[in-house]
Formats: structure tokens, sequence, C-alpha cells
């Protein structure tokens, strides 16, 4: 299969690209590398030395014409668009920033890909936002959508963007609604990282700034399993379309993360954190009963193992590395 990932040096993205080339795919990268960080694909790059021109990276924001162009040129079987801004306050800072980037990004992302004849586009869609402040948990993909801020309506359009495409060209796109991602590579700044900043934070010392309430309670599910989502999505029959929510139906409490990290890290205690800074945060659970169905998806890491790789990868990361993992 050839593939394009768009987003292909973030977080999620360069280890969605590992996946593909590990696989036996050839893939192209798409990254402007504003965000993106060129060494997480050290390990992309290092297919090249046994399969010459396994993966290649272009440096290009999905805004620029030239994506059709490039899409053109790569003759993808799939699309995998993960690209986006992603920062909840900085959309309400800077909601038109926000716009361009997740919704006439995900524009030129769909023309590039009617242009070029690709029908499977697979796209990375806000979970936790979409349903805003939902009532029973954990939610499914009936509930009522209610974006609350302008990240989760830019998002949102998205979706409804690609519905359009699917209806009047014929695509087939499939939308993954994300529970809060985390694991190695996750960049430990802001809401969506929180897991990643804490654990930095219990690491050095340092203080971190918890941008969400400690008593409120989210879903957590570990980047490989949410890669192995977008995998069975690529290659799902051309007739599966529509929107799966991939997380784990579990909602936690910041504070029970702080104790499951405290646990990984032996004699630590969970740093001093400074006031909840973001906005207003909502519990939230995702049931992926649908993309267990459709998709045969179910997720494999429980929090207590994806914590413990999660913390293993940040103690290598970091120096000095003073912390030692219990048992290790």
């Amino acid at each position: 299969m050839r593939a394009i990932v768009t987003g292909a040096a973030g977080f999620i993205g360069s280890n969605l690209v590992d996946r593909l080339l590990y696989d036996g795919h050839q893939v192209v990268g798409i990254d402007n590398l504003h965000t993106g960080i060129t060494a997480n694909l050290e390990r992309a790059y290092g297919f090249n030395d046994r399969w010459p021109g396994r993966f290649t990276l272009v440096r290009c924001d999905i805004q620029a014409p030239e994506l059709v162009g490039i899409v053109a040129g790569a003759s993808p079987h799939v699309i995998f668009h993960l690209a986006a801004q992603v920062d909840a306050a900085a959309s309400v800072s800077d909601p038109v920033f926000d716009a361009r980037c997740n919704v006439l990004g995900t524009i030129n992302v769909c023309e590039a890909g009617r242009q070029a004849g690709v029908r499977r586009i697979v796209y990375a869609a806000s979970g936790e936002s979409r349903y805003g402040a939902p009532g029973p948990l954990p939610v499914d993909e009936s509930s009522c959508v209610d974006p609350l801020s302008p990240h989760a309506a830019a998002k949102l359009a998205g979706e409804m963007y690609l519905r359009a495409y699917a209806e009047i060209y014929g695509l087939a796109p499939i939308c993954l609604a994300l529970a809060s991602v985390y694991g190695p590579r996750q960049k430990p700044h802001g809401a969506a990282g929180v897991i990643a900043g804490i654990g930095q934070a219990m690491i050095t010392g340092r203080p971190f700034v918890v941008y969400r309430d400690g008593a409120a309670t989210h879903d957590y599910v570990y980047v490989d399993d949410v890669v192995d989502a977008f995998v069975r999505a690529g290659r799902a029959p051309i007739e599966t379309t529509g929107t799966f929510n991939i997380g784990t139906g579990q909602h936690i409490t910041v504070t029970e993360v702080h104790d499951l990290m405290a646990v990984v890290l032996d004699g630590l205690s969970p740093p001093n954190t400074v006031a909840d800074l973001g906005p207003e945060s909502h519990a939230v659970a995702l049931t992926a009963a649908k993309a267990r169905a459709e998709l045969g998806w179910n997720p494999k890491v429980g929090l207590a193992e994806g914590i413990r790789r999660t913390m293993s990868w940040l103690c290598d990361a970091l120096e000095p590395k003073p912390a030692v993992l219990k048992g290790a």
C-alpha cells in the first residue's frame, strides 16, 4: 500500500509512519515542521537504509496549493490526515488561525485527494471536544455533537466537509474521534499533553501547570492503540465509512494519573502543580463498540502499562536522567 500521512513529524503521525513502514507499506510524510519534530522520524528514515525510497518527507503546509501536485505524484491508496492545530486554548485566542489550519487545510486535503482519485481519507477527529459536556458516560457516536470551543467547531467542520465530499465525489472517509491520546513523543505542554507534562515534572522535579481540574475525568488511550485504529481504518473495505469513537470507555481523574505515575517512578511523589489555566474541562469517556464491530479494533494497552512505557521513554529522552523506573 502507498500511503500519505499529513502531520507525519508529530506525536501520533510519526508513530503511525513507523507502524506503516514496519508493516511493509510505502509512505510519503507531509509536515510543515512548525510543531512537528524531525527527530521523531529517525526510525522512519532508518527504513531507507534497507529499502531505499520506502519513506519520504515533504515539507509542505496542508493549506499550500502545491499539496495537490504532491498527492498526485505520490499516487497513494490512502491519505491519513493528522495535520492540525491542536491547542484548544490557542483556538480561543486566535480562532482565525485555527480555522485556516483545521478547516481550510482539511478542504485542501479533500481537494488533493479528489483530484488524485484517492477515495479513502482517514481523518483524526476530536473525540473529547466534539460531544461538549455529555450526559451519561461513556458516549457513543449517536450522541449529540456540541462543540464548545473554536477548535472543536473547526475539527467538526472537517468531518462535515469529508461527508460532503463523500456525497458529491464518492470519497470514502473514515473519521476517528480520538479520546485523550498519550505516549512516547508527546510534547509535555498544554492540556493535550497532561500525562507527558506531569511525567516530565516528576522526573525533573519542576512544577507543572495542570490545565485540567484534578477532579475532572478523561478517557486516556495509548498511542499504539490509536495507531492500530488508523491502520485498520486504512485497510477497511471501501464501503466502511463514517465516524468511529476511539477510546477506552473509562474516565480517569488527573489525581489518579498522578498516583499511577508515582507507582511507576519509584520513590518520587507527584509534583507541585500550578492552578488550572485552561478552558473549562468536562468529564468524557468514549465507547468504541462501533469500532470494535466494524473495524475489529480494541484498545490493548491498559493505563498503568501505558504510563510505564511513557515514563520509560521520558526517562530516556530527558537529560540528566534522575529518575529510576520501579523494577528497572
